[in-house]
């Protein structure tokens, strides 16, 4: 799509060049974005609450984690033959690289502060024979690559509570465990860089609405989008043109995705996930462990429902959580409605909703046993990791909510994908995005690659300026240490990550 910005005579209230629906990472990374590319381009947000951030975004409504495949097991399983290859690893390590460069030039034009993100090691922590076993094979296959250079191996208690007491304390000295880490992570919290980047677009022209929620969006005869908006407030309504459309509210954005009616959008579905986490209130136990560290799932989990034990920094404050403990509810937005699924349903996505309805039954007999599960059902999990850990002081806090994407398959009917969907119709016109983790962490990238879908016309003129701001853009860092170590020295001083 060629868009070329409105001559001010053109320009109303009710007319802009950009429409970002939802206050979310990706809109306000899109909005980012485009600010600094075409920065006379008119650009509008609107989120139905009452500031950005606040839904899966939110610090307390995910892990934190700066997903680069460090510590994440499920990114990097074990093939039919017990070998591990490290290809989707390197490919999630890439894109964060360009998520860190990117967030880095911001803080160093001083559009944003770098607050929001703080060093923290990853970990990844396992017991038992056969997992000990596969940590084993990962570590080898993944620390042999340049990006994954720095990761350490081991199966000594020892030298494991040095990385992790809380880990170690109290468990049977006789037991197989392993565990590896990268002192080199981090911490992300994606609520106040979210708000860092909405702050940005709204200090330099950007239109921000909150309160305010999409209802619809319609083609107009201009080839742009007539998008319908309601105050929750006031409850009135108000038609805004747009010439191109992003929707980026989280879980909400299949519904939008639906009525916008574009043929590219047809047969996706969502299956909604819930879950929770318990937050330890104890501050002697908060400040005695420093790391992220990522267990094993259970049979018939998600990926996004891997156990982990976290350290999180929020408003600057330290925290520890572990789960998250998988949940079910039929709302595709945490502040959202019952009717959410099955309002969802369509003739066109029915078979593919049906489909995997029948071949994930091991997901839905997961989470009604999570759901079932007391309190110290909770806690008992927790002592896997934490051998030593009280039931009392903890919270019980309830996470985000995940819409996993389902979509067509010509075998099976329909598959539950885990992960991310870029949306875009074919005019360019809008885009969307539907999914779950890493997309946080790699909102840049995803971002980089919707402004290439829509708007190849501008796209070429831009790339100079996006090397400038991404040195590492179009490389690929794993075949490229020098530069990869370079770019990793640079990002680290910035944002002072040590």
């Amino acid at each position: 799509m060629k868009l070329t910005a409105e001559s001010p005579a053109e320009k109303s209230a009710n007319r802009t060049d950009v429409l970002l629906i939802g206050g979310g990472i990706m809109s306000a990374t899109l909005g980012a974005f485009l600010k600094q590319l075409a920065p006379d381009w008119d650009i509008s947000l609107y989120e139905r609450m009452d500031r950005a951030g606040t839904e899966s975004s939110d610090p307390w409504n995910n892990a934190g984690t700066g997903h680069a495949a460090l510590c994440e097991l499920n990114y990097s399983p074990a093939g039919p033959d017990g070998t591990v290859d490290p290809a989707k690893a390197i490919g999630i390590n890439e894109q964060f690289q360009v998520s860190r460069q990117f967030w880095s030039h911001l803080v160093d034009q001083g559009h944003i502060s770098g607050g929001f993100i703080n060093p923290l090691p990853h970990m990844s922590f396992v017991w038992g024979d056969a997992h000990s076993d596969y940590l084993r094979k990962r570590y080898e296959s993944l620390s042999a690559q340049p990006l994954f250079k720095t990761m350490e191996f081991s199966e000594d208690h020892g030298k494991i509570a040095e990385w992790a007491p809380l880990l170690m304390q109290g468990r049977d000295s006789g037991q197989r465990v392993a565990a590896s880490r990268v002192a080199g992570g981090t911490d992300v919290d994606f609520g106040a860089l979210t708000r860092e980047l909405v702050n940005y677009l709204g200090a330099n022209g950007a239109e921000l609405n909150f309160g305010h929620e999409v209802t619809n969006l319609t083609r107009n005869s201009g080839g742009g989008w007539d998008v319908t908006v309601r105050n929750r407030a006031t409850k009135a309504s108000r038609t805004v043109s747009a010439r191109f459309v992003f929707i980026g509210g989280g879980g909400g954005a299949l519904h939008l995705l639906q009525r916008s009616g574009i043929p590219e959008g047809k047969g996706f579905g969502g299956f909604p996930v819930s879950g929770q986490f318990l937050r330890s209130t104890d501050e002697s136990i908060i400040s005695a462990h420093n790391a992220k560290v990522y267990g094993q799932a259970s049979v018939g989990a998600p990926p996004m429902s891997v156990p982990h034990l976290d350290t999180r920094f929020v408003d600057g404050k330290k925290s520890l959580l572990f789960g998250p403990y998988g949940g079910f509810s039929p709302k595709f937005l945490k502040n959202g409605a019952l009717t959410d699924l099955p309002f969802s349903v369509r003739p066109h996505n029915l078979v593919p909703m049906l489909a995997v309805a029948k071949d994930n039954m091991s997901l839905v007999k997961y989470l009604v046993t999570e759901v079932l599960k007391s309190r110290e059902g909770k806690t008992k999990a927790l002592r896997e990791f934490y051998p030593e850990a009280a039931t009392e002081g903890w919270d019980l806090i309830t996470a985000g909510q995940r819409v996993q994407v389902i979509k067509k398959d010509p075998k099976s009917g329909g598959v539950l994908q885990f992960g991310t969907e870029l949306i875009t119709s074919a005019d360019g016109t809008v885009g969307a995005l539907l999914g779950a983790s890493p997309g946080a962490s790699t909102a840049p990238p995803i971002m980089i690659n919707l402004m290439k879908r829509c708007f190849p016309a501008e796209f070429a003129g831009w790339e100079a300026k996006i090397k400038e701001m991404i040195p590492g853009y179009g490389v690929k860092l794993n075949e490229n240490e020098s530069l990869a170590d370079e770019i990793t020295a640079e990002t680290n001083r910035v944002l002072k990550l040590g």
